[in-house]
């Protein structure tokens, strides 16, 4: 919601007033504060409304989480770059439920952006690898499923990817 400039300026101005606090021996009232600005340091990094979306995706809510996602009406200037990447992100897996040209378009932005944790990479490769194998290019969606395979250290997706590769073998 807030701008990120606003959010370091607080926690700028809650740090020092920590200081302050410290100094007049008010020990407990500087440890809250400290608290406090730690809370503007996260939410300068993790934004309060992505947040949110995350958690309406969770509950498979697509329509509440495409409403959260409008929310952000400028994200070049609200956002981090990282934060900017999930943004794309979300707007794919949201748009890749009615219209698969404009999720590729996200998920090739988010990609090229860059996602912080590679399980959220690799996801986002497959997505778009399951896009082009139902448009029919074979070739980006093999180099895709690579990747994805290779960012999936856990094998949490290699169900998902072994699944994707026999219906590629069907084109």
């Amino acid at each position: 919601m807030y701008p990120k400039i606003i959010k370091l300026i607080l926690a700028i101005l809650t740090i020092s007033y920590s200081i302050f606090q410290f100094y007049s021996n008010n020990i407990g009232n500087g440890i809250a504060l400290i608290f406090l600005a730690s809370m503007f340091i996260f939410l300068y990094f993790k934004n309060e409304i992505i947040l949110i979306i995350f958690l309406k995706l969770r509950k498979q809510d697509f329509i509440g989480t495409e409403k959260w996602l409008k929310k952000i009406k400028n994200p070049e200037s609200s956002l981090t770059k990282k934060q900017i990447g999930y943004y794309n992100y979300l707007w794919g897996i949201v748009s890749s439920q009615t219209n698969l040209t404009s999720a590729e378009k996200y998920f090739k932005k988010a990609i090229s952006i860059g996602l912080s944790m590679n399980h959220d990479l690799a996801m986002a490769k497959l997505s778009l690898a399951g896009i082009l194998i139902q448009k029919r290019r074979k070739r980006e969606a093999t180099m895709l499923l690579n990747e994805a395979k290779k960012l999936d250290k856990q094998k949490m997706l290699s169900d998902q990817i072994k699944m994707m590769q026999k219906q590629m073998k069907r084109i």
